[in-house]
């Protein structure tokens, strides 16, 4: 008799909770409008991202503010977040889940003025953490404490294993994987494997510098780069093999975002010298939670059509392939036992089929060669290790995985502004 009474108030309590919330929620931020986002694929798409242009907003809705507002389905709040690469780009950033080829109506709600922040679980974040009260003696810091930056410009003295950088360089993950770039001459990309979905990051390197190349309950540093890209840096291609972004004039971290549904960094590298010339280049990495992918948006500002990158070199393990096809993306992968603990692991990058020059190879990489147009490049990487929550565990799982990542790349979402 308990458990009948408490099955048929439990859903009355939620819907009851559920019109206090909206009604708290309609005078906090009385105006409103609607967004339909439409799936237009014959798949299902969980924690798909939603970037919703906000000065397309304001043609619309001129009094629309974006540090007030919230995201109502069904009449449930969604996570969101405003996200600012510059005052020319800001957009409206949440979550949705789509049944194939759904349509979604979703209510935007706003405050014509003031910041009101809303607190969601945090399901991303990025971290540039850096020593002080130390000392510089030679290329290594001695002594001092760690705290979080979101601004660095990266110290002549710095090296590789300076012991400046809580885990070498800036860290950025999703509740399904971690990655990190070593801010110094081999500029390459790695891996955080995470067998929970918390977020890690704020805890790894803090008891001792290389402590994440052990095992620990959340997971490990799992790719062992060496002198490679590792996953998804960039480079250029000259003389069949691939040049990183190794000599600069000068090194600039920022962490733009560190929200609940997206996180973003940015390094500008200027002064990149390479054999064919100096180039100023800037980076922007990104990642949003419910996702392995980390989207790699690139600006160079100079002319060049043979940009690169890649992944690491593994014996044993199968290189994979998308068709080839005239539009849309497609990937370079590899998978099999080539984590640092000789586990399963699987590595892509995701290119547009217009930006490909060739697949080739070097000693240390498998690499894609790329032509930015007007000077920018969009790639996207991801890793998926057989240790994560829900991991994937076969070759065959990750293709599909891959495949199902293509199609939602060649169609993304329908946003309509009503």
């Amino acid at each position: 008799m308990r458990n009948s009474l408490i099955k048929f108030f439990l859903p009355v309590l939620f819907i009851i909770l559920s019109g206090c919330i909206c009604s708290y929620l309609s005078r906090k931020y009385p105006e409103s409008f609607a967004l339909e986002v439409t799936n237009g694929i014959d798949i299902e798409r969980k924690d798909a991202s939603v970037f919703v242009n906000i000065t397309m907003i304001k043609e619309k809705h001129p009094d629309f503010n974006p540090g007030a507002f919230v995201i109502i389905e069904n009449g449930k709040e969604q996570a969101s977040q405003k996200l600012s690469i510059d005052d020319k780009n800001e957009e409206m950033v949440f979550l949705a889940d789509f049944y194939p080829k759904e349509t979604k109506k979703l209510t935007v709600r706003y405050a014509k003025q003031g910041n009101k922040k809303r607190e969601y679980t945090k399901r991303t974040q990025s971290i540039l953490s850096i020593k002080s009260k130390g000392k510089w003696e030679g290329n290594k810091y001695k002594g001092g404490t760690f705290k979080d930056t979101n601004y660095l410009k990266v110290p002549a003295e710095h090296t590789d294993h300076s012991e400046f950088i809580r885990f070498e360089g800036p860290g950025w993950e999703s509740d399904k994987v971690g990655y990190r770039l070593y801010l110094d001459w081999r500029n390459g990309t790695d891996i955080f494997g995470k067998k929970v979905t918390d977020l890690i990051l704020q805890n790894v390197g803090q008891d001792g510098f290389e402590s994440y190349h052990e095992m620990s309950p959340w997971g490990m540093d799992i790719l062992k780069v060496g002198d490679a890209l590792g996953i998804g840096a960039v480079g250029i291609w000259e003389n069949g093999k691939v040049e990183r972004v190794s000599k600069t004039d000068g090194l600039i971290c920022e962490i733009l975002a560190d929200g609940p549904v997206h996180s973003l960094l940015r390094i500008k590298y200027l002064g990149w010298k390479t054999n064919s010339g100096k180039y100023d280049l800037t980076s922007r990495l990104s990642i949003t939670a419910g996702s392995r992918l980390t989207k790699h948006d690139i600006t160079i500002n100079k002319d060049i059509d043979n940009l690169c990158t890649g992944i690491v070199k593994s014996e044993g393990v199968d290189i994979l392939k998308s068709e080839d096809k005239e539009s849309g993306w497609s990937y370079l992968a590899t998978y099999g036992n080539q984590s640092i603990i000789g586990d399963k692991l699987g590595m892509a990058v995701l290119y547009k089929n217009e930006d490909k020059v060739e697949i080739s190879e070097d000693e240390l990489n498998d690499v894609v060669v790329l032509d930015p147009k007007e000077g920018t490049l969009t790639y996207y990487f991801l890793a998926a290790w057989e240790q994560e929550a829900e991991g994937i565990k076969s070759e065959e799982e990750f293709i599909n995985y891959l495949e199902k990542i293509i199609k939602e790349l060649d169609s993304p979402l329908s946003i309509e502004i009503m």
